[in-house]
């Protein structure tokens, strides 16, 4: 029943989006294949390293966001201890911002869901995750595809900062009236800047 209600939460909001156009955005800084992004967030910094060899499109997909500055002055708006850290949807004042299509899932490349990667977040449709990622704070197998359905793309690992990210995922969290959703901390952690290194 966990596992269900947790799947739940990680698909977000109650919104349809369909993949179009746009699942495989043009190469972002080509010449590095593993390229480090810093997020430094108001309980620290956690360093990234994504694996575009594993998943190009996803890591293209990020990379455009940290340096369209799409990430700076957003919020973790979704914690659940033991299970994963989630952001880059609100900024502090619960507003969206505009996003590009959807990225292809590329659960399937082999990276899994285990303790300190980072992957996207998505709805339903396994090909509509654009701008909010999370972080898992355990082995999440049962966010990896399987015969049967697509998985949650993971494309880095957390380098740096891995007591930053436990600590975040250590906070207290509400409801909250403004997301109309569980396990929002109740006081925001603010991913003030995100960059490639």
């Amino acid at each position: 029943m966990y596992q269900k209600l947790a799947l739940f939460l990680l698909l977000g909001f109650p919104v349809s989006l369909v993949a179009k156009g746009d699942c495989f955005p043009g190469e972002v800084l080509p010449d590095n294949p593993f390229p480090i992004v810093e997020l430094t967030t108001s309980m620290g910094t956690i360093a990234v390293e994504l694996n575009r060899n594993r998943a190009p499109a996803t890591s293209n997909n990020f990379l455009r966001y940290v340096l369209e500055g799409h990430y700076d002055n957003t919020i973790f708006h979704r914690v659940i201890p033991d299970f994963v850290v989630q952001g880059g949807g609100y900024t502090p004042e619960i507003e969206e911002r505009d996003v590009h299509d959807p990225v292809l899932n590329e659960s399937g490349n082999g990276l899994e869901n285990n303790l300190g990667t980072i992957a996207m977040a998505r709805f339903n449709d396994p090909h509509s995750a654009t701008s909010q990622f999370y972080f898992n704070l355990k082995n999440n197998e049962a966010l990896n595809p399987n015969s049967r359905n697509w998985g949650y793309t993971v494309f880095g690992d957390v380098i740096e900062g891995m007591e930053v990210l436990e600590a975040i995922g250590a906070v207290e969290t509400g409801f909250s009236e403004a997301l109309g959703a569980p396990d929002v901390p109740v006081e925001t952690v603010i991913l003030v800047t995100a960059k490639v290194r």
